[in-house]
């Protein structure tokens, strides 16, 4: 699948996925809205009900609209004369099992004397008093003489409590979007995953087609009889094979060794090291090549580390190579080491070409080189820095890295020391 296409498809599911979610809203909020209307009616009736039944015991006529809605959940119902408490609940409790309001709500009464709202009590959704740790807020009215107030404090959820389809219909809708998310994460990684193999095959076409390549001469020169009469020739090429053949070795070690990293198969040989000891035998060859274009500042006192020599000279080599291919010729690098609060620093830094902040968070992922456009002029896998990150998290170590494009690169590596 091309780039475009899963683009467009993303396009397209990220429309309808937001198509669905706001149709969804909207019919969640209608269906709120009129089971709040329903409720409000039935409250208004009921409470009616009431007004008119406390009428009709002083023999006095029907309310046409005694009760006042003063906001979404409190009502105010006039009386025109006063009530005792206990027949207001008895008949609030009656008249609501009736209409089928079984949502808690608290009731209080107007008192002339004080001119307060006198608190009744919290009637809970099986109609029991219930004890609270609050007094309900209950305004009051200038709208009637005489009357009583009624609040229904968990309304809202109450509310949403009857909407089982369209809750249900909500989680089906939730688990669609999230299978669709999951569904796009997989497509993505799995097109990522399928770039990433292509680009190493790539890379390993082109790695091994030199050396291959190389030995294919050598062994046509060789096969030349007369190459016995020029000993020194003959050396030459045999030499040749043999670093070419060590070459492809390393190559198909690099591999090796990065799976069996993946399938947690790697094994620690962990003994005491002398870390300047390990630095000085990695880096002959590199005082050798680079001459005064080499450094080391070993400031260390305590050296002294719990380590895997060969990891941890594999770790070293493979920084001092990033180094080397990320550097103009002749590559300038420095090693140095430090003691820290009970840990051994070891840094490797270059005057390379430095690598972009965007890219610094990948560039321990497997298989991963930072891009260079089509030029083919850095050699590797994308398997060094992936091996030196393995290592130093099997070792509980820490590493960092610090770069500026233009400037140089700089790791380095906390090695916690033994007391």
């Amino acid at each position: 699948m091309s780039r475009s296409t899963i683009r467009l498809v993303i396009i397209l599911g990220v429309i309808a996925i937001t198509g669905i979610l706001a149709i969804q809203i909207y019919w969640v909020k209608r269906a709120f809205d009129l089971k709040s209307q329903q409720f409000h009616q039935t409250v208004m009736v009921s409470l009616r009900n009431v007004a008119n039944q406390i009428s009709a015991s002083y023999k006095l006529s029907n309310f046409e609209n005694p009760v006042d809605q003063v906001s979404s959940d409190y009502y105010v119902v006039n009386l025109r004369v006063p009530l005792g408490q206990e027949i207001l609940e008895h008949l609030l409790k009656e008249e609501f099992r009736r209409n089928n309001i079984n949502a808690d709500f608290e009731y209080g009464i107007y008192n002339c004397d004080t001119d307060k709202i006198v608190f009744g009590g919290h009637i809970n959704k099986n109609y029991e008093i219930e004890e609270v740790n609050h007094v309900a807020a209950m305004p009051k009215s200038d709208q009637f003489l005489n009357y009583f107030a009624v609040k229904f404090p968990d309304q809202d959820s109450y509310i949403t409590g009857k909407l089982d389809f369209w809750m249900i219909s909500s989680i089906i809708t939730m688990v669609v979007m999230a299978f669709f998310a999951y569904s796009m994460f997989v497509i993505l990684k799995q097109k990522r995953l399928s770039e990433v193999q292509r680009d190493f095959i790539n890379n390993m076409t082109h790695e091994f087609q030199t050396p291959i390549s190389t030995i294919k001469i050598a062994t046509d020169v060789l096969s030349q009889g007369k190459i016995l009469d020029q000993p020194e020739r003959l050396n030459r090429y045999v030499q040749i094979i043999k670093q070419e053949n060590n070459r492809l070795k390393n190559q198909v070690e690099a591999v090796l060794a990065t799976a069996r990293i993946g399938r947690g198969q790697m094994e620690l040989d962990i003994k005491l090291q002398e870390m300047h000891e390990i630095i000085a035998e990695v880096s002959d060859s590199l005082k050798a090549e680079l001459e005064e274009n080499f450094q080391l500042e070993l400031l260390a006192t305590k050296t002294t580390i719990l380590a895997d020599r060969m990891h941890l000279m594999n770790v070293i080599r493979n920084l001092i190579d990033n180094a080397k291919k990320y550097s103009p010729k002749p590559p300038f690098i420095t090693i140095g080491t430090r003691n820290e609060s009970h840990a051994l620093v070891v840094w490797i830094e270059d005057r390379g070409i430095g690598i972009p902040k965007e890219h610094l968070a990948k560039i321990y992922n497997k298989f991963y080189r930072v891009p260079t456009g089509n030029l083919h002029n850095v050699k590797g896998f994308g398997l060094g820095l992936n091996y030196v990150k393995e290592i130093i998290n099997l070792h509980k170590w820490k590493i960092q890295v610090s770069s500026e494009l233009g400037v140089g690169t700089k790791f380095e590596i906390f090695i916690p020391q033994p007391d």
